[in-house]
């Protein structure tokens, strides 16, 4: 007598991998309607709100962008004075101080002389009214569409010469008190962020490294060391391009005889801080101030400015930019117009240190994996 086949053992519910148990409702989830519906709405919530945190944070990020980059601009200043057996505390306490110096000094030029030149503005409507009055255009006003033209002169003067209108111009004094208020503001909160990152530096390159797996650290801490190496030294280059225009600047419209060259040297340091077309910029909002006080010096002004600017951009740029960053001049070009229109100033300032940077890894990391396989 034969016997009889076992019967085919039952599955154990509990023999099933965890991990198959895990994805099985999941997939029946996702296999439903309501299921896969509910997931993709959920997933679009999530990135719709994310998006919103995003713009609201958009000035922040703003903030730490701009911080986090005056850090490595000045942690060379930092890693120069530690050459000369200065600690690196003394060393970021110096170079802050020196900082602040520089900006309460050029504040100290700006406030008083914009406040000077509305001052002149008031009380000189009068003035240039009268002209108005006594010139062939305001005859020929007059005559063709009759003694109207006078009124509206006469309004016009009464309007700008009460000081609250101007101020309404431009939005209203609580408006342009609350801009002050919010740029001063501004500028603090970078100043604090970028001394506090520039004083973990190291700390923050160390925690960055140690993310990565321990076989490629020490490729990793190469590269890092490199990329902030190359921006801090492109924003070092950068403020120093802009110094040498400030001073040209001064000097050329002091010989001038231009009334604010002080005030003029400032606008040229900021304005040529922008890569690319910043000294273009200033050449062309100088001419034009200029033009307004003696059309003679407004040309000579235009001639040597403009010889200066190829002077710049064939000898002081590539002096002092190629000892820090290299990246070919089509990129510069690409990268800056991608970064201003994307972020704007911030986007214009960090395109050409970012370009350099994705050129670095695609060098070191990116090729050799390419040369490697065969």
């Amino acid at each position: 007598m034969t016997d009889a086949p076992a019967p085919s053992p039952v599955p154990d519910a509990a023999a099933t991998p965890p991990d198959a148990a895990r994805r099985r409702p999941t997939w029946a989830a996702l296999a439903s309607p309501f299921g896969a519906g509910f997931f993709l709405t959920l997933g679009g919530l999530a990135a719709f709100v994310l998006g919103i945190a995003v713009s609201n944070l958009s000035t922040v990020i703003i903030y730490i962008a701009f911080a986090l980059f005056v850090a490595l601009g000045l942690d060379p200043l930092v890693r120069l004075l530690m050459l000369r057996r200065i600690s690196r505390p003394w060393a970021i306490t110096i170079v802050f101080v020196a900082l602040a110096l520089v900006l309460v000094g050029i504040l100290l030029l700006i406030v008083p002389t914009v406040v000077r030149q509305v001052s002149q503005f008031v009380t000189g409507i009068p003035q240039l009214v009268n002209g108005f009055l006594a010139s062939d255009v305001y005859a020929w006003l007059t005559a063709n569409f009759g003694q109207n033209v006078g009124d509206l002169v006469t309004q016009a003067q009464k309007f700008l010469s009460d000081a609250g209108n101007i101020a309404a111009i431009s939005g209203g004094v609580l408006k342009v008190g609350a801009s002050i208020a919010t740029g001063i503001s501004g500028v603090i909160i970078v100043l604090v962020l970028s001394l506090y990152f520039l004083a973990s530096l190291p700390t923050m390159k160390e925690s960055l490294v140690r993310l990565t797996p321990a076989r490629t650290r020490a490729r990793v801490s190469d590269m890092t060391e490199q990329i902030t190496d190359s921006v801090g030294g492109y924003l070092m280059g950068m403020v120093i391009l802009a110094l040498c225009n400030a001073v040209v600047a001064f000097v050329l419209l002091l010989c001038l005889g231009f009334p604010f060259p002080a005030l003029m040297g400032v606008v040229a340091f900021c304005i040529t801080l922008i890569p690319l077309v910043g000294s273009v910029l200033f050449w062309a909002i100088g001419t034009t101030l200029v033009l307004f006080v003696n059309p003679v010096a407004a040309i000579v002004f235009a001639a040597v400015y403009l010889v200066y600017m190829q002077l710049e951009a064939y000898v002081l740029t590539p002096r002092v930019m190629n000892r820090t960053i290299s990246v070919p001049g089509s990129l510069v070009v690409i990268g800056a117009l991608v970064g201003g229109t994307l972020l704007g100033l911030l986007g214009a300032l960090v395109a050409i240190p970012v370009t350099a940077s994705i050129l670095l890894i695609i060098k070191q990391v990116v090729i050799p994996r390419q040369d490697a396989k065969v």
